[in-house]
């Protein structure tokens, strides 16, 4: 379960160091364009979302994961073996379709064999495996590339997923029995986008999610062209990304502690008052560096955002899921599902915005989470308001 979990994450930060060597192999014009590799995998996450679960209610958990495994494979060999660049993204969409199936899936497969405290063990491993990837991901692609061509990657990837389905095929039996199946019903789907969309409080904490996301897969587009091209740090772009992402890793092992003292609500929002005090404050130093601040400053700022960003991850979920607890499993597709296409198409704008400084980003983190402030007051401004009777 930890495994396929950290399949994205392994498919997303593996390739942050190849960025640009694929890029000059296949022939991209423009550097910018190299993001799209990181981009497009989110497309494919957020279309597979939306269907994963409700065809998992339908056709069963392993043969819902077997279809998300043929994808990614099929997604890793055309990636592999093109000498397009076209193909290569139409390759990573496909890896994204294909990442979404144990995404969605795994948590319904835990649910069906475990409760109590038998699950909160499991989960909790899950989530250690999956905090400990994005930090050793990037060294690991990095390791690739010294001793072998960027292909080698998703080489790699192809024969982890096949090792895993292999794993997943002989150790796991199918958890949901056919008495307990669900008729797939693009209606039933049709009918949670709705109740979501509809709901002030769902809404509103998926509009944060895409928000607070925005801006964070702004920083993966951006990363490798800050880090290794503009502030010159090369082969050790992998250590300063590790440093930074046991900053969110950190962050979720202390919300799980905090967040019975204070509540979701008091953290979240001391959180995104945070993000927003350090980026206005940062950007305008940026500003007066020419949007070059020295790197031990832009470090110190990240750890802190991202510290944040730990925090707001979970809470912003579990909110956006309180009022659709009676539609939990497609509605968790929905509000997975909206909040990723919000967040790719913001943070692609980021991204493309790169322009050799770190302004665009500063001031993307900035923008968008005064605009989640926004909404998260909008949401809790109707909760407030007297009830006539």
């Amino acid at each position: 379960m930890a495994t396929m979990s950290a399949l994205t994450a392994m498919s997303i930060d593996a390739m942050l160091p190849a960025l640009s060597e694929i890029g000059l192999d296949l022939g991209v014009q423009r550097a910018n364009d190299n993001q799209l590799v990181i981009s497009l995998l989110f497309l494919g996450m957020a279309v597979g979302q939306m269907f994963y679960g409700p065809l998992s209610d339908s056709i069963g958990r392993k043969p819902t994961i077997y279809i998300g495994f043929g994808l990614f494979a099929a997604g890793c060999l055309l990636s592999m073996l093109t000498s397009s660049f076209q193909i290569l993204l139409v390759g990573r969409v496909l890896q994204g379709l294909g990442t979404a199936a144990p995404r969605i899936v795994v948590v319904a497969l835990v649910r069906d064999q475990y409760v109590g405290r038998a699950m909160a063990r499991v989960m909790s491993f899950m989530m250690a495996v999956f905090i400990l990837v994005p930090v050793v991901a990037p060294a690991f692609g990095q390791t690739v590339l010294l001793v072998a061509h960027w292909r080698a990657i998703f080489g790699i990837f192809l024969m982890l997923v096949l090792v895993i389905g292999i794993w997943f095929a002989w150790r796991q039996p199918e958890t949901l029995s056919p008495d307990r199946r669900i008729p797939f019903s693009l209606v039933r789907i049709g009918r949670a986008i709705r109740e979501v969309v509809t709901h002030r409080t769902a809404f509103g904490y998926t509009m944060t999610i895409g928000l607070v996301s925005g801006a964070f897969i702004g920083y993966l587009n951006s990363a490798q062209q800050v880090f290794q091209e503009q502030y010159g740090l090369g082969q050790l772009f992998p250590l300063y990304f590790a440093i930074l992402a046991l900053a969110i890793g950190g962050a979720s092992i202390v919300n799980a502690r905090l967040v019975l003292r204070f509540g979701m609500r008091a953290l979240s929002f001391r959180a995104l008052q945070s993000i927003i005090a350090l980026s206005v404050i940062v950007l305008g130093f940026a500003v007066i560096t020419a949007g070059q601040p020295p790197l031990w400053s832009l470090t110190l700022y990240f750890l802190l955002t991202f510290f944040s960003v730990g925090i707001l991850f979970g809470n912003l979920n579990a909110m956006a899921m309180e009022p659709l607890g009676h539609i939990a499993g497609v509605g968790a597709a929905v509000v997975g599902s909206l909040s990723t296409f919000i967040s790719l198409l913001l943070g692609t704008l980021i991204g493309q915005s790169y322009n050799g400084t770190v302004l665009p980003l500063i001031g993307g983190f900035a923008i968008f989470s005064i605009a989640g402030m926004g909404v998260m007051r909008w949401v809790e401004a109707k909760k407030s308001l007297p009830q006539v009777s």
